[in-house]
């Protein structure tokens, strides 16, 4: 359609193309499946479930459940999760379901463990709540350490970059006023067919930021298009195939199926900074992104796709031939999306500590300074980390008084000698939980709290920490 349009215009390609089909793979978290097991003999009320030792959330009446994609296995956590036992329900493979009630008159049965296939189900159905994303941001890490997300491994100092989505073939790219996609409309979900159900969570049409909330028969599905899968030492999800066909009912509709890449733009976000409004240091298009290489301040960086775009185009395929051959009906919705939604932040009434409410002036020193000097300063200003800058008082690193007393006692006099140069740091606008954490894993007692810049603000300790906690 794209290549129509270009070679011969928006007139031609509206008199001779009746449908254009689309297509995205990639990870949908917000996904899970609605599954009934029936009833036992004597019955049960489930309270608490697991099935392949994932947790299970019971939202309902007595054996109704939803797996969600992102629950992990509490045996095998971070390699087996919600979104692989959905999988293996769709190949037809055997789970166990363990469950636990309190017992009641009409339910007495208290615990149950059995053996089911998708076939043993009287309902499995694919009920998303937000899925195919109109288009997601480029992540990068500014850190000095690797940071494991949703957005994949993030190498430290911007390294590395990944994005998600299929641009110019993603479903609400190609129809973004929603003219022919709502509640209703008939749509590919994991192989088989499925329904808009209403807009995802999140929505945010305004911003190009539509999310879509779906429902399918998963018995009928395809692991061709619906697969399981773990972000490593972030959790488990589910990638799902969606595909919408659009008709072309004028010559409007024409023009914007014929979108691309070029004109697809995105921000590159610092997914280092945790927090809600994460700096955006660049935009790029999905035309750049797709080449494997972006720019960002001057600095090129490799970026990577989390979804597939071959699995995408073969979803657009299929759902191409499903309508050829008469095997796939389209439907108008029955009541459009909405155009005017806005994604509101969570409403806060505790205070959220951070890394400035604790932060203490650091005592500094220069390279070149003698370390009886050091330790000299140590003892007049009872401090234990002593933070080394240079004439601009941006950070080289940082000496601890053990440091100072070990260099005493082997005979050291020069500081470069034992001044750990690989610091590891904090930003002023951290939450201070985040800070704690990082103490934890390092097993290190202090970070010193830098700017962008690399200018030292001050420093935070594990003392600090704990006298806040304690107030």
């Amino acid at each position: 359609m794209k290549r129509l349009v270009d070679s011969s215009g928006v007139e031609v390609a509206f008199r001779e193309v009746d449908v254009v089909t689309t297509g995205t793979f990639g990870a949908m978290c917000s996904s899970g499946a609605i599954i009934n097991v029936g009833h036992s003999d004597p019955p049960i009320k489930i309270e608490k479930a697991w099935i392949n030792d994932v947790p299970i959330c019971h939202p309902g009446a007595a054996v109704d459940l939803y797996i969600g994609a992102t629950a992990m296995s509490e045996r095998q956590p971070f390699e087996y999760g919600g979104g692989h036992l959905i999988e293996d329900l769709v190949n037809g493979k055997e789970v166990e379901l363990r469950a636990s009630s309190y017992g009641t008159d009409c339910y007495p049965r208290t615990q149950i463990k059995t053996n089911l296939t998708k076939d043993d189900l009287n309902q499995f159905y694919l009920l998303n709540f937000r899925n195919c994303y109109q288009r997601y941001n480029c992540a990068v890490n500014g850190r000095d350490e690797t940071i494991y997300t949703y957005m994949g491994k993030l190498l430290p100092r911007m390294k590395n970059a990944t994005y998600s989505g299929a641009g110019e073939l993603n479903p609400l790219m190609n129809d973004p006023d929603y003219e022919t996609i709502g509640i209703g409309t008939r749509i590919l979900l994991g192989g088989t067919q499925g329904y808009v159900i209403g807009e995802g969570t999140q929505h945010e049409a305004q911003t190009q930021n539509g999310t879509l909330m779906v429902r399918g028969n998963a018995k009928k599905m395809s692991s061709e298009f619906l697969r399981g899968a773990t972000y490593s030492r972030y959790g488990t999800t589910l990638y799902v195939g969606l595909g919408i066909p659009i008709p072309i009912l004028n010559e409007g509709l024409a023009k914007k199926t014929a979108i691309r890449d070029a004109n697809i733009f995105t921000s590159v976000v610092d997914y280092g900074v945790p927090r809600k409004d994460r700096p955006k240091l660049a935009r790029v298009s999905y035309k750049e992104l797709k080449s494997g290489m972006i720019t960002v301040n001057g600095k090129g960086i490799r970026v990577s796709s989390l979804s597939s775009l071959k699995t995408a185009r073969k979803v657009a395929a299929t759902l191409k031939t499903w309508i050829e051959n008469g095997e796939f009906y389209l439907s108008a919705p029955v009541e459009r999306l909405p155009l005017d939604s806005t994604f509101k932040p969570m409403r806060q009434t505790e205070e959220t500590s951070f890394v400035a409410n604790v932060m203490q002036k650091a005592v500094t020193c220069k390279e070149e300074e003698a370390i009886q000097a050091i330790a000299e300063r140590i003892v007049t200003k009872s401090v234990n980390h002593i933070v080394v800058v240079d004439s601009t008082e941006k950070l080289k690193g940082i000496v601890t008084s053990w440091d100072i007393t070990r260099a005493l006692a082997q005979g050291k006099k020069a500081l470069a000698d034992i001044v750990t140069r690989r610091v590891i740091t904090a930003k002023l606008d951290e939450p201070l939980e985040t800070a704690s954490k990082r103490m934890a894993q390092h097993n290190i007692s202090a970070l010193p709290v830098i700017d962008n810049e690399s200018r030292v603000l001050g420093i935070v300790t594990a003392e600090d920490v704990s006298k806040l906690l304690g107030r």
